[in-house]
């Protein structure tokens, strides 16, 4: 048996009243998911561990058979690796968004919608202006920048210490930026802090704060001055006029999923977010690209059908990402969330099920979300998300279609974390 795990970011939703009090996978079209439900066996999965926060790092992570209080090390090193960076041991590894501010506020978490070729200019052009040496015999850099997705981007901190709070940006929308800067997350002269400090020669948790927020300001300045900003602002369209750091991390340290699961000889990964194709780095995955993969609702839906076929010939396990219902919930958009659900539903799921479905060789085909990005509240919400299962001969539940209320009665009841690919990959 073949496994393939197909994921909408953010897919799932609560109630919305301008749809009459239904979800928006319950108002979606979306008849090749329905099939599966119908066919296959459903259930609902808790994907954030009691005490983590509600993003995709952490939910996609558990969704792979992963125990975050073992291997959790936050956005950054998974970035890390993604974009091919070999991270030292003592290196804090920061995912860094460029963002928009406006009259003292958060606006959008993605800078305008920037695209890569631009976000790396702005990216170098802040390298250049705020990395620094740690001293001038050493000549190596304090602080590096480098570039990764759109607004999704790395900073490196030689030396930093992960005890600090961050705020992501996606979950303070018009909210005021200055109380959510960086904070220690414990006290510079803790015992704790103490011994982190005198183990490892880092830097403390408040030394490290004050190092990102005094780069905030900084960026804001200099990112007001770039051209690229003022062409922006003469067009009256957003800037990208700050950096925002957050979700820090040292190297983790994972176990591939073919140590875990012997069922796995070969598998690959294909997303457009460093985030995922990091997982997939950690996790033992090839990386697949695809050309035209956006990581937005304009995504290539059609040629990352193909490269999953393309690849389960050959593999023994594919998990396919698609970020862009997460998109169009963090901006609060309901017609473009819904149409990435459909799109989903016809543009991708439909044609890998027409050709696996004739394959003598069976597969698996694991439909579900990472977490509810609702358009409504335009955060990520940790609540369980509905999951399906489908393989040819699969004994069905009664479920007759695929969404948050419909699920509650699947046959597979409530999974939590690790127990979803272990019932996974029981399916042989």
């Amino acid at each position: 048996m073949k496994h393939i795990i197909i994921l909408g970011d953010g897919m799932a939703d609560l109630p919305v009243e301008r749809l009459g009090g239904k979800t928006l996978l319950q108002y979606a079209h979306k008849p090749m998911m329905d099939l599966l439900a119908r066919e296959g066996r459903t259930g609902r999965l808790v994907t954030v561990p009691e005490g983590f926060p509600p993003g995709s790092e952490v939910a996609n992570t558990a969704i792979l058979g992963y125990d975050l209080n073992k291997v959790y090390e936050g956005r950054g090193p998974l970035e890390a690796a993604s974009i091919g960076y070999e991270m030292a041991d003592d290196d804090l590894a920061i995912r860094c968004n460029i963002i928009t501010l406006e009259d003292g506020k958060i606006i959008t978490h993605n800078g305008g919608n920037l695209e890569t070729q631009d976000a790396d200019v702005l990216i170098r052009y802040l390298n250049e202006k705020l990395a620094k040496p740690i001293n001038e015999r050493e000549g190596c850099e304090r602080v590096k920048f480098i570039t990764g997705i759109q607004y999704r981007h790395l900073l490196v901190i030689k030396g930093g210490s992960k005890h600090i709070v961050c705020a992501p940006p996606h979950d303070h929308p018009n909210e005021e930026w200055r109380p959510l800067l960086v904070q220690p997350d414990q006290p510079s002269d803790s015992k704790a802090c103490q011994d982190i400090q005198s183990e490892t020669n880092r830097l403390t948790p408040q030394q490290t704060a004050d190092l990102i927020n005094e780069m905030i300001l900084k960026s804001q300045e200099l990112l007001a001055a770039h051209p690229f900003n003022q062409e922006r602002a003469k067009r009256g369209e957003r800037q990208a006029n700050s950096i925002w750091p957050w979700s820090g991390g040292y190297r983790p340290s994972m176990q591939t999923l073919q140590q875990q699961f012997p069922q796995i000889k070969k598998g690959s990964v294909i997303s457009a977010v460093d985030l995922i194709r990091g997982i997939g780095h950690y996790a033992g995955l090839r990386i697949i690209e695809v050309e035209g993969a956006t990581g937005l609702a304009d995504t290539n839906y059609e040629g990352k059908a193909q490269a999953a076929i393309k690849a389960l010939r050959d593999e023994d396990f594919v998990f396919v990402h698609v970020e862009a219902s997460d998109e169009a919930g963090h901006d609060g958009d309901l017609e473009l969330k819904l149409k990435t659900i459909e799109y989903l539903d016809q543009r991708l799921i439909t044609p890998i099920y027409k050709e696996v479905e004739t394959w003598d060789e069976p597969v698996c085909i694991a439909v579900l979300p990472d977490h509810l990005t609702p358009v409504e509240m335009r955060i990520h919400v940790g609540q369980p998300v509905p999951f399906l299962f489908w393989y040819r001969g699969i004994e069905p539940d009664e479920v007759q279609q695929y969404d948050e209320v419909s699920c509650v009665s699947g046959g597979y009841g409530l999974l939590k974390l690790q127990e979803f690919m272990q019932e996974l990959m029981k399916i042989e």
